[in-house]
């Protein structure tokens, strides 16, 4: 049966007939019919094989929970059953102050990096001069027999990794500009990496090196706090969302089949969401075919059916989607800060269920806000970061380290694959307060936890080369209760969940 469906595919391909035609008199999804034609134009018809991928068909532990935080014992995964268009949705900093259109890129001064860093060294410093009452910061290379406080930017002495004998630190033109090699010795525990900015107490007797003594944590911004959030539904006080998070490539390595991402419609019409946000790729760069070009379709028609199977799929649900764009995204603009898709063939009611951000953004929801980037910052931070007898892991670190830095990728210089517009990142790139949920998708392991009150969600992506992978999910407390005066977090209990 296989084989003959193959033969059909190709005996209507050689008939002229287009692949819409095919598809139609076939009865076979567009996906399958393009593979079969691509696997006979490159390989023979022997090969053209419709089978959607093996590994990916046979994996075990379906919906199995790998993960867990909060009170999951006894909790009802559901979402409100319709009433998701009271659902209040929108960008923290409203349309104006957010990055929603796209911008013209590829022409940056160096004098204009130069000054979106010398600004963070200098808002960052001012934080923490005021935090931890100091005085005044020295210059970093003024010779002192004293101990004194300085201020500055980790960074690397060479062009390799980061390591305890390389850290230099190099100043602002407030504090001279100039770079030193900094002793860590004396420092009993420490966590750095490059682009952090730091302020250390010591001695530097000769001006050629900083004797680091004491190292000042930073300070990460308030919470999110409004009367409207208190005001807001109060004949509904107790009522709880459900919010799903996904993360691409939705397509396992071997196939163009998206059977993943049709499994995931499934359970968003079974847990019926009250919102979804689905982040990138979408059309994966870096997968197999469309690496070695043997892709029949452009890349915006492929994204295109993609979204349509989203939008048609959950159009019983009513769920609210949020798509959040990739720098692995074949077919968009692979810069960072990243505009949000445009989709003009969308419907009136599609389009009011559908919300278009940047990567990254800082949404809000019903009062609670969430921190979004598809960028994989955990990777990058994890491969430069250097640590001693700190007590908390690795993840927690680097966690802790963009809520303190305050923006959505603190390491300088980016690895290569990221395209930094330094102007457009000093708007966009900035965290405007600390996010009660932060949604950071990495290839490491999936997690939940708790960073300094802000709940942390790697829901791992939802397949892994030929596999499945995971996706999570989050029950939302719309007006989080207040024990003694103290902030509770609005995220009741998250789980990830094996696809």
């Amino acid at each position: 049966n296989l084989h003959r469906q193959t033969g059909t595919v190709i005996g209507c391909h050689l008939s002229n007939k287009s692949v819409r035609t095919n598809v139609a008199l076939l009865g076979l999804p567009h996906s399958t019919v393009s593979a079969v034609i691509v696997k006979w134009k490159c390989l023979g018809a022997a090969t053209a094989h419709v089978t959607p991928s093996q590994k990916y068909s046979q994996r075990g532990g379906r919906g199995e929970v790998v993960s867990t935080f909060g009170a999951v014992q006894g909790t009802r995964w559901a979402g409100r059953k319709g009433q998701t268009n009271r659902v209040q949705l929108e960008l923290l900093e409203g349309s104006e102050d957010s990055l929603i259109n796209n911008y013209k890129y590829m022409f940056q001064r160096l004098r204009d990096v130069r000054n979106v860093l010398t600004e963070k060294i200098e808002e960052l410093g001012e934080e923490l001069r005021t935090n931890f009452n100091i005085e005044e910061f020295s210059p970093v290379s003024l010779p002192a027999q004293d101990s004194v406080t300085v201020l500055g930017q980790v960074c690397c002495d060479s062009n390799g990794k980061l390591n305890s004998q390389s850290v230099l630190l190099e100043a602002g033109p407030d504090q001279g500009g100039r770079q030193v090699p900094v002793d860590l010795s004396e420092l009993r525990d420490y966590s750095l990496f490059p682009g952090q900015v730091v302020v250390m107490e010591g001695m530097n007797t000769s001006g050629r090196k900083f004797v680091a003594s004491k190292l000042f944590e930073g300070v990460p911004l308030p919470f999110y706090s409004t009367p409207i959030k208190q005001e807001m539904d109060m004949d509904i006080p107790d009522e709880q969302l459900l919010v799903m998070v996904a993360c691409g490539p939705y397509t396992p390595s071997d196939g163009l089949t998206f059977d993943p991402l049709v499994d995931l419609i499934n359970v968003i019409a079974r847990d019926r969401p009250d919102v979804c946000i689905l982040l990138g790729p979408f059309v994966d760069s870096k997968h197999e075919q469309i690496e070695k070009s043997l892709v029949t379709e452009t890349f915006d028609a492929i994204f295109s059916r993609c979204v349509g199977s989203i939008v048609e799929g959950t159009k019983g649900v009513g769920c609210r989607l949020v798509f959040v764009p990739s720098q692995r995204d074949v077919h968009h603009h692979f810069i960072y800060p990243q505009p949000p898709f445009i989709l003009p063939d969308l419907s009136k009611d599609d389009a009011k269920r559908m919300t278009l951000v940047p990567d990254p953004c800082t949404l809000l929801i019903d009062g609670v806000t969430f921190g979004l980037t598809s960028t994989d910052i955990l990777f990058h931070m994890g491969a430069e970061e250097i640590s001693c007898a700190s007590g908390s892991d690795r993840f927690s670190r680097i966690l802790k380290h963009m809520l303190t830095q305050r923006n959505y990728y603190p390491l300088y210089p980016p690895v290569e694959e990221v395209n930094m517009d330094y102007e457009k990142f000093q708007g966009y790139g900035q965290m405007p307060l600390s996010p009660d949920v932060l949604i950071v998708p990495s290839e490491l392991r999936f997690f939940i936890k708790d960073v300094i009150g802000c709940v942390c969600v790697n829901p791992g992506r939802l397949t892994k080369g030929q596999v499945g992978g995971t996706y999570g999910r989050l029950l939302i407390q719309r007006s989080a209760p207040s024990i003694d005066g103290k902030r509770v977090s609005p995220c009741v209990a998250g789980q990830v969940v094996k696809i």
